[in-house]
C-alpha cells in the first residue's frame, strides 16, 4: 500500500495501539479514534507469550514492556481440592531461547501505557465515539458523536467485542452469554500476609476455575480471576460488584492456597463472560476488523489479548506487502483465521495447560516469519 494512504483505527485498545505503532514505523499515516475522554488504570491482568514479545521488539518497546510486568517462573496447574500439581510449564532462559522471547504477566493498563509511549503526540484522538460509516468515493467517511467527520483510505475496527464499526458495516453480531460469570480482583500483595503463591497458577475445579498471578516483577500486586456458572445473567447484564465474602463462598471448597488469596481481596468485579459465534468475514471493501471485534474468544485460554496483537502484526505486514486493501486483507485473513479458529475451539473446551501438552505452536509463534506473498 502507498505510504500516503490515510489509515484510521477505531479503538485504542491493545490491538489498535499495536497496529498504530507497527504501521507508523513503516511510514504510514495513522490516526486512532477512541471514544473515551482519557485512559484510566482499569481492567485487570493479562498473560502473554513469546509471540507478543516479538511484536513489542518490532515496535521498539520490548524492554519497557518486560520491565512493566513480570517474567513468571512457571505456569502451574493445580487440582482444586488437594492442590496436586497437574502440570508445570517452566519459563527459564532455555525456554525463552526456545520460544524466541519471554512469557510476561502484566496489568492490561500498564501494557497500554507502554504501547502509548511508542506513538507520537496527536496519534490518538479522544472523545470520538463512532456513530456512522459512509462511502466517500474510494475512501470511507467516519462520523462521530462529537460532530467530527474523517475520511480514510483504510479503516480498521479494533473497538472490541461490542464493535460499533463492525455493526455499522457488517451488520449486528449478537453477543452470546456463555453461562458463566467472571470474578476479578486486583489487590496489593501485602494484603495476602505472606500467603504462599507461585508466580502464575490456575486452579481447576469440577465446574469452575480460578487463575492467580503476580503482575509486577516486584511481586507487589496480585490478580485473582474466577469463572463460575450462573444461569441468571445475560449478555446485556451490567458489570457489578461482589463482596469479599461472596467471592470466598464461590470457592469455599478449594485449597487453602487459593482461598487464602481470596481472603485478601477487597473489591471484586463480576461480569458476564461472553463471546460471538465464529464468523470468518473480517473485511469488506476498505474496512477490516481485528481482535475481539471479529473473533471474541472466551478467556479460558488467556489468549484474547495475544490474538489481537498477533492480528496487528500480520495486518501491518499485509498492508506493506500488497498494493490494494482487498489483497492485503485477503492475505491477513488466510493467515489469521485458521490460527484464531483453533484458539476459539480450545478456549471453549477450557483444557489449555491443564495437563502437559505441546505449547510451542502457541507461545513460540513468530508472526514475522509468515510468508505474506504465499498467503495470497
Amino acid at each position: 500500500m502507498d505510504r500516503e494512504a490515510r489509515i484510521a483505527i477505531v479503538g485504542a485498545g491493545l490491538g489498535g495501539l499495536c497496529l498504530a505503532g507497527l504501521l507508523q514505523r513503516q511510514g504510514y499515516r495513522v490516526t486512532v479514534f477512541e471514544q473515551a475522554s482519557q485512559f484510566h488504570r482499569i481492567g485487570a491482568g493479562i498473560v502473554l507469550g513469546a509471540s507478543i514479545a516479538r511484536v513489542m521488539r518490532r515496535i521498539g518497546i520490548e524492554a519497557p514492556y518486560v520491565a512493566s510486568g513480570i517474567k513468571p517462573d512457571a505456569f502451574v496447574s493445580r487440582k482444586w481440592d488437594t492442590g496436586e500439581v497437574l502440570n508445570e510449564l517452566r519459563f527459564d532462559a532455555e525456554t525463552e531461547a526456545e520460544f524466541g522471547g519471554p512469557f510476561v504477566n502484566i496489568h492490561r493498563a500498564d501494557l497500554h501505557d507502554v504501547l502509548r509511549s511508542a506513538l507520537p503526540d496527536g496519534t490518538i484522538r479522544f472523545e470520538h465515539a463512532l456513530t456512522g460509516v459512509e462511502p466517500a468515493g474510494t475512501a470511507v467517511r467516519l462520523v462521530f458523536a462529537n460532530g467530527h467527520t474523517e475520511e480514510a483510505d483504510i479503516v480498521v475496527g479494533a473497538d472490541g467485542i461490542r464493535s460499533s464499526l463492525r455493526d455499522a458495516v457488517f451488520g449486528r453480531r449478537e453477543l452470546r452469554y456463555t453461562g458463566r460469570i467472571a470474578q476479578r480482583a486486583v489487590f496489593p500483595a501485602s494484603r495476602a500476609n505472606g500467603m504462599f503463591m507461585r508466580d502464575c497458577t490456575k486452579w481447576w475445579g469440577p465446574d469452575r476455575h480460578a487463575l492467580a498471578y503476580y503482575m509486577t516483577s516486584r511481586r507487589d500486586e496480585i490478580y485473582v480471576m474466577g469463572a463460575t456458572p450462573d444461569p441468571n445473567w445475560t449478555a446485556d447484564s451490567e458489570p457489578s460488584l461482589w463482596t469479599h465474602d461472596q467471592f470466598l463462598d464461590a470457592f469455599a471448597s478449594f485449597h487453602p492456597d487459593l482461598t487464602g488469596l481470596i481472603e485478601a481481596a477487597e473489591e471484586v468485579q463480576i461480569l458476564p463472560i461472553c463471546d460471538i459465534a465464529r464468523n470468518d468475514t473480517w473485511s469488506q471493501d476498505a474496512v477490516v476488523l481485528l481482535g475481539d471485534a471479529c473473533h471474541a474468544v472466551r478467556p479460558f485460554m488467556a489468549a484474547g489479548g495475544s490474538m489481537a496483537i498477533e492480528d496487528a502484526a500480520i495486518l501491518s505486514l499485509a498492508l506493506a506487502a500488497y498494493d490494494t486493501p482487498q489483497r492485503a486483507f485477503a492475505a491477513y485473513e488466510r493467515i489469521r483465521i485458521p490460527r484464531v479458529g483453533e484458539i476459539q475451539r480450545i478456549s471453549e473446551e477450557n483444557s489449555w495447560l491443564k495437563h502437559p501438552t505441546d505449547t510451542g505452536w502457541f507461545f513460540g509463534y513468530d508472526p514475522f516469519a509468515e510468508d505474506l506473498k504465499r498467503a495470497a
